[in-house]
């Protein structure tokens, strides 16, 4: 009977630990404070404390091991880059090399995974607003610091104007900047994030197909986050795809399309609904951040982890960030409150990983440089040593 007993207890332990490792349950817990970072990170955190008082920093430790992470992060199709890239930046596998997943993009090496999703090599005063915590606050944001986030594009101190479905221009009373804070208040969602959104996925003409509002076959929609945007080798298939989610969500609910007010058949409803969209789906759901969107390695919502990811440039947070941080400075914004979450993983290497355009041979055939492969301590003087 003992025996039968153990079987049983052990059946149901190994099951327990299936269903775990099934569903992902990684448990993250967040501790706010430099000091609860580890030793590699400190440094960086520190002197942008000493620049920034008001800035907080609250450390996310996923529990998932880096390798893991990578081998999950780094599947094909997952992380591209443009094809005008050094082969550094590109997945050179036979049959994979070159190939566009995309129109213009490419499969990205490991190492550009290892780069962008190592947070220790963004720990720097404009790097490291892909970290920033993405939730409206009324005593921050305001239509003045929005205006100056969109100050060079086309978009900035404009009055709106869109086409109806029949290619009729309509023209509003409000700004880009109206529809922009509206939005926020809406959804939750930061009118900064929701700016440096915009000009990302759209950049900073008026005439970007996701938001004309004149593409054949979807005349009167616009998107403009490019939400929906899969990736497709058909010609202008991502928009293609956004707009189709413009129109009907992609075959989803009433529900659902009540939910993001679609169709997104003017520009008004475009960016609410996008912006609620965000909203919902991330920022609300524990993927805060602009990193958390891109890698999605945090566990605050159900389902797998690696697949919700709002879009495929393996450099987008890094570029969303200096524009993030451009908007701030713009807006003499920079000392206020913010904080910043920051990823930590188990078993991280012990410095960061280098960037894909630094190679090996910059420094074995420039004598200027040194490379150091170095397995247990480097100790660099900064000056000549004392001779007594």
């Amino acid at each position: 009977m003992k025996k039968i007993t153990f079987i049983l207890k052990t059946i149901i332990c190994i099951f327990f630990i299936y269903i775990c490792m099934a569903n992902n349950t990684y448990a993250s817990t967040k501790k706010e404070g430099i000091e609860n970072f580890p030793e590699s990170y400190k440094p960086y955190l520190i002197e942008l404390q000493k620049k920034h008082p008001n800035w907080k920093f609250t450390a996310l430790y996923t529990n998932l091991d880096w390798k893991y992470v990578i081998d999950n992060e780094n599947i094909f199709g997952k992380n591209l880059v443009p094809i005008s890239y050094t082969d550094s930046w590109k997945n050179t596998k036979p049959g994979e090399y070159n190939v566009e997943v995309d129109s213009g993009w490419v499969d990205c090496s490991r190492q550009a995974v290892e780069y962008t999703m190592d947070p220790r090599n963004f720990l720097n005063e404009v790097r490291i607003f892909q970290f920033e915590r993405l939730s409206y606050e009324e005593s921050l944001n305001n239509k003045n610091g929005v205006e100056k986030i969109l100050y060079g594009t086309e978009f900035y101190d404009r009055i709106v104007e869109y086409k109806d479905q029949s290619l009729n221009n309509i023209v509003t009373t409000d700004k880009y900047s109206d529809l922009i804070l509206k939005g926020a208040k809406i959804s939750g969602v930061s009118p900064y994030h929701l700016a440096s959104r915009i000009k990302q996925e759209v950049g900073p003409f008026l005439s970007h197909s996701s938001i004309s509002g004149i593409v054949a076959g979807y005349e009167g929609l616009y998107n403009f986050y490019n939400i929906g945007a899969t990736s497709s080798a058909e010609p202008m298939g991502a928009i293609i795809n956004g707009l189709k989610y413009a129109r009907d969500g992609r075959g989803a609910s009433s529900e659902t399309k009540a939910k993001y007010n679609i169709p997104w058949n003017t520009k008004e409803i475009a960016v609410r609904g996008g912006a609620i969209f965000i909203g919902s789906s991330y920022i609300n759901v524990g993927q805060d951040t602009v990193y958390l969107q891109k890698f999605d390695v945090n566990d605050e919502k159900p389902g797998d982890l690696f697949w919700h990811q709002y879009m495929t440039n393996v450099l987008a947070p890094y570029s969303e960030s200096k524009s993030i941080y451009n908007g701030y400075l713009n807006s003499g914004l920079l000392d206020l409150s913010m904080n910043f979450v920051i990823p930590i993983y188990n078993n991280m290497p012990e410095i960061q990983v280098q960037s894909p355009s630094i190679s090996e041979d910059e420094y074995t055939q420039d004598n200027t440089k040194v490379y150091a492969d170095v397995t247990t301590t480097l100790n660099v003087r900064n000056g000549p040593r004392n001779i007594i």
